[in-house]
């Protein structure tokens, strides 16, 4: 498939029109040395979580509503999204001086529903996921009200293409960038530019597993919409992309790769542990995908996207204990116990040994496989990783007691 709505000129254009560091600034990129080492290869961190409104979005909406401007006599615009495109189109507006008007799932976090208001837009909240906010945004738009789409829209595109002239220039060397794909409107604009400027470079893009349309729509070549999505990535989970960025995907990315939410949880937390970075799950993606065993970067200049830093705290909360409990640095023990005086102290006590921490405890008398006069006690211990937490369970049983680790 060829389609020829987007070109490299737009995205100069787009360049031109997006020329104000109020608006967009020039992210940085960073070398990261701990990512050097998990992936054999030479990591350069694209840093477009640090731009003005937490990520990219603010290109393409602000290329489409000034031209929209400058063309025809606009006085709203409309978007659908679950919080960083909202946020963009919101700040791309106000800039522009025209009002706008977001519709944002109920399940939006709270931090992107407040500050998409902050930004100046009236904020509608509607349905429980993308699809049905967006079905309610399209109802809005009108004559005098233009709809301004998440991706699929060659301004929005050629927008967010603007990301890839900055990733060229800020390393011309690179051999793979590494894309996260929602509706696809990134990877086409980013794509896109990387043809012009440096076709030997490999573009990957990345999906969230519970989100992930692309793979089937390239197999069928037409798009696959999802009934529902199910990742903590909010950012990429539009659930379906369009013909326009489905086409530049076959014309343009090399690789398209999927990675679990797992994954996407190990990269925030290493993020946030090597790098001193907040990222949220789209934006990890692409650092989750050279980390597993889906992509091979080793001996290689790889520069992955860090496209968006709107971590909910509740989300990241998740995220943390999820990512501990793989670690085995928060350990849930289920020990089986004659349910008598002593017998947590004593227990207690042999994980005190280990110098770990017991966050909480709990008695269990009620579920159905323990005979009368028995208990589960379940600990919850902080621990300093794998190697503590078998002693620990060693320990337990050596002492004769029934343990097993759990994951709740």
């Amino acid at each position: 498939m060829t389609h020829n709505a987007i070109e490299f000129d737009d995205i100069e254009t787009a360049r031109e029109r997006l020329d104000d560091e109020s608006v967009v600034k020039h992210t940085p990129v960073e070398r990261s040395t701990s990512l050097d080492e998990l992936t054999g290869g030479e990591v350069h961190l694209k840093m477009e979580h640090l731009q003005w409104t937490g990520s990219f979005k603010t290109r393409g909406a602000y290329n489409k509503i000034s031209k929209c401007v400058a063309e025809d006599d606009v006085e709203r615009v409309v978007a659908a999204s679950a919080g960083n495109h909202a946020q963009g189109v919101a700040l791309a507006a106000t800039k522009l001086g025209v009002d706008s008007t977001i519709v944002m799932p109920r399940t939006a976090p709270q931090a992107k529903v407040d500050a998409t208001r902050n930004y100046g837009a009236d904020v509608e909240l509607v349905g429980t996921d993308f699809r049905e906010a967006m079905a309610h945004a399209r109802e809005l738009a009108d004559d005098e009200t233009e709809f301004v789409h998440a991706y699929d829209d060659p301004a929005i595109v050629a927008g967010q293409g603007t990301l890839g002239l900055e990733m060229y220039e800020d390393l011309p060397e690179v051999d793979t960038i590494v894309v996260p794909i929602g509706g696809g409107g990134l990877i086409s604009g980013i794509a896109t530019a990387f043809a012009e400027l440096s076709p030997e470079t490999r573009v990957v893009g990345v999906q969230a597993a519970g989100a992930a349309t692309v793979p089937d729509s390239l197999d069928k070549g037409l798009p696959v919409s999802l009934e529902s999505v199910d990742t903590i990535a909010d950012g990429i989970a539009t659930g379906g992309i369009s013909e326009l960025t489905l086409s530049l995907i076959e014309d343009h990315v090399d690789e398209v790769v999927t990675v679990t939410d797992g994954e996407i949880a190990r990269a925030i937390l290493l993020l946030l542990e090597r790098a001193k970075q907040v990222v949220e799950g789209a934006g990890a993606a692409s650092v989750a995908a050279i980390i597993s065993e889906e992509l091979d970067v080793s001996d290689e200049t790889v520069m992955p996207l860090l496209c968006g830093g709107n971590l909910d705290m509740t989300m990241l909360q998740t995220v943390l204990v999820h990512a501990l409990s793989d670690r085995e640095q928060l350990l849930r023990l289920r020990v089986r116990i004659d349910d008598r005086s002593g017998k947590m102290e004593e227990i207690s006590g042999l994980i005190a040994k280990h110098n770990a921490n017991i966050q909480n405890v709990r008695h269990d008398r009620s579920a159905p496989e323990l005979d009368v006069g028995e208990a589960y006690l379940r600990f919850q211990v902080e621990t300093s990783g794998a190697g503590q937490a078998r002693a620990i369970i060693r320990s337990i049983r050596d002492h004769g007691y029934e343990v097993k680790h759990v994951n709740a």
